[in-house]
């Protein structure tokens, strides 16, 4: 069973504030607010939901158009994330250096601005120079990454990761909008996969840090008290990958030999989160975790090269 810490009030308190208390932002502050890492990875999404929709011809200024819309978007989405959750960060070991948590700057009411001004930037640019379509697609990842779960659901519930997951399938929707006018079958099953992908990137992360997350009273797992079940959930997460890549192959978006690639990078992600069903262990977890990062990056990898293949005349589906 999981034991909450008791901390006592010094290990509590926020980190002292800077000497200099007008401190204003610059390009090193805001870069970490802005997720890079989580930024590149959601227009890496929004890439291959691009590239699915449309193989055969790859309209580039529109892919770049996306690209700077979506990373705008996400950027902006981060630094909201960063205003509103800035409490927690500081109960947080993994989250007390970010730049609002630890008191770099004392107000963070400027970050909230330039936060929801880029989100509008992304939203507006798509609608404007991609179309409607793709402009409400991105607009649908903002809501529900700062809304649903950052406001709403994070501290309330443990269906925060599974409902806030969409947030990282509609960069998908948004490539196939871009590319096509329209959400296309095979990027809507595509964009399934990554709602399935979230909840045992995340929980994995959870049961690492489960002090951690316990001690900000974060209710990341799907039992916060029973941390065998929630291995056993991480590990059958997992596995519906699977059937789901098998999803995109029966919608003959893909080639045979990406469809295997990535049918195999599930069965992949299942082998090493298995350990997880026997025992919840920090090694387990953090394999978990580690390897759930390179198995997105490989599926846009796999989508990306399936590009070349169809063009080649490589039979699709199974």
């Amino acid at each position: 069973m999981l034991e909450r810490n008791v901390m006592a009030p010094s290990e509590v308190a926020s980190p002292p504030v800077s000497s200099s208390l007008d401190h204003p932002l610059g390009p090193a502050d805001y870069l970490p607010l802005a997720k890079p890492g989580i930024t590149a990875l959601i227009c890496l999404v929004a890439v291959a939901g691009f590239l699915l929709a449309a193989p055969r011809s790859v309209d580039l200024v529109r892919l770049a158009v996306l690209v700077a819309t979506g990373a705008s978007a996400s950027a902006g989405s981060a630094m909201l994330n960063h205003y509103l959750d800035r409490d927690i960060d500081r109960r947080m070991k993994r989250t007390r250096g970010r730049p609002l948590a630890d008191e770099h700057v004392i107000s963070g009411s400027n970050v909230a601005v330039v936060g929801l001004a880029l989100l509008a930037v992304g939203i507006g640019g798509a609608s404007v120079f991609l179309n409607l379509l793709t402009g409400f697609s991105i607009f649908l990842g903002g809501i529900t990454y700062v809304g649903i779960y950052t406001l709403w659901l994070k501290r309330r519930s443990s269906w925060n990761i599974v409902i806030g997951g969409f947030a990282g399938s509609a960069p998908a929707l948004a490539g196939s909008a871009a590319a096509v006018g329209a959400w296309t079958p095979g990027v809507l099953l595509f964009a399934l996969l990554v709602f399935l992908w979230t909840p045992p990137h995340f929980w994995s992360l959870a049961l690492l840090l489960r002090d951690d997350y316990a001690r900000a009273n974060l209710p990341m797992l799907p039992r916060m008290e029973d941390v065998p079940f929630s291995g056993k959930v991480v590990v059958v997460s997992a596995a519906l990958l699977v059937p789901a890549a098998l999803l995109i192959g029966w919608a003959g978006a893909v080639a045979w030999p990406v469809l295997l690639a990535l049918a195999a990078l599930g069965v992949l992600f299942v082998v090493v989160t298995l350990p997880l069903w026997r025992e919840v262990t920090r090694s387990s977890a953090r394999r978990g975790f580690i390897f759930s990062g390179p198995y997105l990056l490989g599926v846009v990898v796999a989508i990306a090269v399936n590009v070349p293949l169809i063009r080649a005349g490589v039979p699709t589906g199974f």
